[in-house]
C-alpha cells in the first residue's frame, strides 16, 4: 500500500472518531451558532456606530476597544484559567455575553441607547470573549486526542468560515430590517452556547495549586514561549499579520459604501469570505500532513501578504467580494497550522498560560491596528491604505522564509 493511500485511510479514520465525539460535537454546535451570532454583530456594530457618528476614527475606536481586553486581561486570563474549571469560565462568560449583547435592543426600545452604552457593551464582550478563548484553547486537547488535533482544528476553523460565509449576510439583511435585530441575534446564539456546554463532560483536568502567585505562573508562560523558537517567532509573525490586516473590515465597509453598496450587499461582500474561508479551512489539515508544517507556514504567509493587494484593484461590488472570498482563503490554512501545532507542542498545565502569551503578542495589536486603518482611511483614503498596510505584510514574508528556527521545525508528527 502507498504512503498517501496510507496517509488518507489514517485521517478518514480519526475523522471518522472525532464525528463520534459527543463532547467535541456539543462544543463544535454550540460554537457554530455562537460563532454566527458573533459575525452578525460585528458588522451591525460599525454600521451603527457609523450612522451615529458618520465618522471611521470613531467606528475604529469602538471596534478597537473590543480587542482591547486582550491586551490587559490576556496574560492573567490564561493564568487563571489554569487554576479554574475550564467549562465553568465558558459557561459565565456566555451567559455575561448574552445579558450584555442584550442590552443593546433593550436600550432601542426604551430610547436610552448612548454611544457609551455600545463602547461598554463592546469592552465586556471583549474581556468575556478573552476568558472564553483561553478557556476553549485549554480544554481543546481534553475533549480529542493529540493526533485528532490537527483535524479538530481544522473542523472549528470550518465553523467559522461558514460563520463568515453566513453571519455577515445574515447581519446586513437583519440590519435593512431593523438596526436592533443582529444584536437580539447574538445574545440568543450566546445562550445556545451556553445550553451546549451545560452538556458537555470533560474529563478530569490538571490545574495549577491556587495558592501560588500569578505573576509567578504568568512568568512560567513567559518563560516557556521565550524558549521555543518556533512558537515565540510564531507569535510575532502572526501579531505582524493580524496588525497589518485587522483594519480589513473598514476598508470594505468604506470601499462599499463609496461604490454605493447598500448594507445588505456590504453583508453579501463580507460574506464572500466565508466561501474562501471554508476551502481554505477544509485545505488546512491535508496541507499541514502533506507538506508540514514549515513549508506551510513560509507559503502560506507569502500568499496572505500577495492577495491583500487584491482590495486595492477592486472597482465594484462584486469583484470586491471576489477579492475578499481570494483573500479569506489563506488565513484558516495559517491560523489553523499553527494552532494546532503549538498545542501539540504545550504541556497539559502550561495550555493556559503560554496561549495567553502567545494570543497577546499575536491578537494584542488589534485595537492599535484597527485605530490606524481607521485614521489611515480618513488621512488618505481606503485604497492608499491597503497599499501602506502591505508592507509590513510583505517584510514579514521576508522574515518567515529566512528564519532558520521555521525552516527547520519539527512536524507535528515527530513532537
Amino acid at each position: 500500500m502507498s504512503t498517501s493511500l496510507k496517509d488518507t485511510l489514517e485521517q478518514t479514520k480519526q475523522r471518522m472518531k472525532l464525528w463520534h465525539n459527543k463532547n467535541f460535537l456539543l462544543l463544535l454546535s454550540g460554537q457554530g451558532i455562537s460563532a454566527i451570532g458573533t459575525q452578525v454583530s460585528q458588522l451591525a456594530f460599525p454600521l451603527l456606530v457609523l450612522a451615529l457618528t458618520h465618522s471611521p476614527v470613531q467606528t475604529g475606536l469602538m471596534t478597537a476597544l473590543r480587542g482591547l481586553p486582550y491586551v490587559l486581561f490576556c496574560l492573567p486570563a490564561g493564568a487563571l484559567v489554569d487554576r479554574w474549571p475550564r467549562k465553568t469560565v465558558m459557561l459565565v462568560c456566555d451567559c455575561g455575553r448574552a445579558l450584555a449583547m442584550g442590552s443593546i435592543p433593550l436600550a432601542m426600545i426604551t430610547g436610552t441607547l448612548t454611544l457609551w452604552q455600545i463602547y461598554l457593551v463592546a469592552l465586556i464582550e471583549g474581556t468575556l470573549f478573552t476568558f472564553f478563548q483561553m478557556a476553549e484553547s485549554a480544554i481543546l486537547p481534553h475533549i480529542v486526542s493529540k493526533e485528532q488535533l490537527a483535524e479538530a482544528a481544522g473542523q472549528n476553523e470550518v465553523l467559522g468560515s461558514l460563520s463568515i460565509l453566513l453571519g455577515p449576510s445574515l447581519g446586513g439583511i437583519l440590519y435593512s430590517f431593523s438596526n436592533m435585530v443582529p444584536f437580539l441575534g447574538d445574545a440568543v446564539s450566546y445562550a445556545c452556547s451556553v445550553i451546549s456546554l451545560c452538556f458537555m463532560h470533560i474529563p478530569i483536568e490538571q490545574t495549577t495549586p491556587t495558592r501560588r502567585h500569578l505573576l509567578r505562573e504568568i512568568q512560567e508562560g513567559l518563560d516557556w514561549l521565550w524558549h521555543n523558537p518556533v512558537v515565540r517567532f510564531c507569535a510575532v509573525l502572526t501579531g505582524g499579520l493580524v496588525i497589518s490586516s485587522i483594519g480589513f473590515i473598514l476598508i470594505l465597509i468604506v470601499l462599499g459604501e463609496q461604490q454605493h453598496a447598500s448594507p445588505c450587499v456590504i453583508g453579501l461582500i463580507f460574506g464572500s469570505g466565508g466561501i474562501g474561508s471554508v476551502v481554505g479551512a477544509m485545505l488546512a489539515s491535508p496541507l499541514q500532513k502533506r507538506f508540514g508544517f514549515a513549508r506551510v507556514m513560509i507559503a502560506s504567509t507569502w500568499i496572505w501578504a500577495l492577495s491583500w493587494l487584491l482590495y486595492a484593484f477592486a472597482p465594484t461590488p462584486l469583484l470586491l467580494g471576489l477579492a475578499n472570498g481570494l483573500n479569506y482563503t489563506i488565513v484558516p490554512i495559517f491560523m489553523v497550522t499553527q494552532y494546532s501545532y503549538r498545542l501539540a507542542l504545550i504541556p497539559d498545565h502550561l495550555q493556559g498560560r503560554v496561549n495567553s502569551v502567545f494570543r497577546l503578542i499575536a491578537f494584542g495589536g488589534q485595537p492599535i491596528g484597527l485605530a490606524i486603518t481607521g485614521a489611515l482611511i480618513q488621512a488618505i483614503g481606503a485604497v492608499p491604505t491597503v497599499l501602506v498596510l502591505f508592507v509590513p505584510q510583505l517584510l514579514l514574508s521576508i522574515a518567515v522564509t529566512m528564519n532558520k528556527a521555521m525552516r527547520n521545525a519539527p512536524s507535528m508528527e515527530m513532537l
